[in-house]
């Protein structure tokens, strides 16, 4: 049956951050993408008002079709490969806070997170990639960045060439009933959902912190771009500020704009604390050199290194972890607290 332009305008305006339009239209992979994100954070969602009328008409063209095309590559999209990025880190920030306490998380659940997130983009329309190829370039490229939550951004920008390279048509399937998508689209669901919930409520207080640590994580990689940084911390503060807007409130004195003030500067002092405790891992006090730091470390690596302790392998791994993260805590650059308003 054909679908109709109103309709799907319709359920864009009721329910478009949660992909009940992509849904009518059998874009299941987009329907999963705006369930997971809220509809791009809500900038995507207002982005197609423009692009339904070409999604009608591309689904109204793959039900007439027998076949899709074959030798043909799909165009290059700046755009989708953004995308596929953006995404990749976002999954990858996503499984930092809720599954980093699993054993070797740097070597499967990190990199298969962010490829998970990379090809359901690269999935959106009548557009894939190659499966493995995409997922072997994030395993591949994670144990570079083993340990550092850095990682998530090469594994990610890897993924994403990758899934570009291999892009293709999909192949064209019969139409499945609504209850095996729906079901399927809620399996997807809850395994991205479930593991972030279970911290939140039964792991209170370390998800806190782990939402510190990559928050404060996520910033200092802009410490380098000043400008990209300063944008960073304005889109972190624009949920807050259109909230106000909408509740009435004016200025920036509101209770809302105060509160996430607060949470805003509690990061920051987690940094300070997490220096801190970067120090005494390393057995430094604080001020010491960039040399002093860097001989403590490849000291400590030597002791603490896994090959090296087989007979104590777990607590070697343990310390060999935090060795590194401190290493990468102290090796960045430390900003003062009002140059980062």
């Amino acid at each position: 049956m054909a679908k109709g332009l109103l309709v799907t305008y319709a359920l864009w305006a009721v329910g478009g951050p949660a992909g009940l339009h992509h849904l009518y239209l059998g874009r299941d992979s987009h329907a999963l993408l705006w369930m997971l994100t809220l509809g791009g954070g809500g900038l995507g969602w207002l982005w197609e008002f423009w692009k339904l009328p070409s999604f009608v008409a591309q689904a109204n063209r793959a039900q007439g079709q027998r076949q899709s095309p074959r030798g043909v590559t799909p165009p290059l999209s700046p755009i989708r490969f953004a995308a596929q990025v953006i995404v990749g880190i976002y999954f990858g920030l996503v499984a930092l806070i809720s599954l980093s306490s699993m054993v070797n998380f740097y070597i499967v659940a990190l990199p298969l997170a962010v490829g998970l997130g990379v090809l359901l983009v690269a999935a959106v329309g009548n557009q894939t990639s190659d499966f493995k190829n995409t997922l072997g370039a994030a395993f591949l490229t994670s144990p570079i960045f083993y340990g550092r939550p850095i990682a998530i951004l090469p594994i990610s920008v890897a993924a994403s060439i990758t899934a570009q390279r291999h892009r293709r048509y999909k192949a064209l399937v019969a139409s499945e009933p609504l209850s095996v998508r729906l079901y399927r689209l809620g399996l997807a669901y809850l395994a991205f959902t479930g593991p972030l919930a279970y911290s939140a409520l039964c792991n209170t207080a370390a998800t806190l912190s782990y939402v510190a640590e990559t928050f404060g994580s996520f910033l200092n990689w802009f410490s380098f771009f000043p400008l990209l940084g300063r944008l960073m911390e304005f889109v972190l503060f624009l949920p807050y500020r259109i909230w106000r807007l909408l509740m009435g409130e004016t200025g920036f004195n509101s209770s809302c704009f105060q509160e996430w003030a607060k949470l805003y500067e509690f990061v920051h002092s987690f940094q300070d604390e997490k220096r801190q405790l970067a120090y005494r891992v390393l057995g430094l006090s604080e001020g010491a050199t960039n040399e002093e730091i860097h001989r403590s470390y490849r000291e400590l690596v030597k002791v603490w290194h896994p090959d090296h302790n087989l007979d104590q392998t777990e607590e070697a791994q343990r310390h060999f972890l935090e060795i590194q993260a401190a290493y990468e805590v102290l090796s960045q650059p430390r900003k003062p607290w009002g140059s980062r308003r």
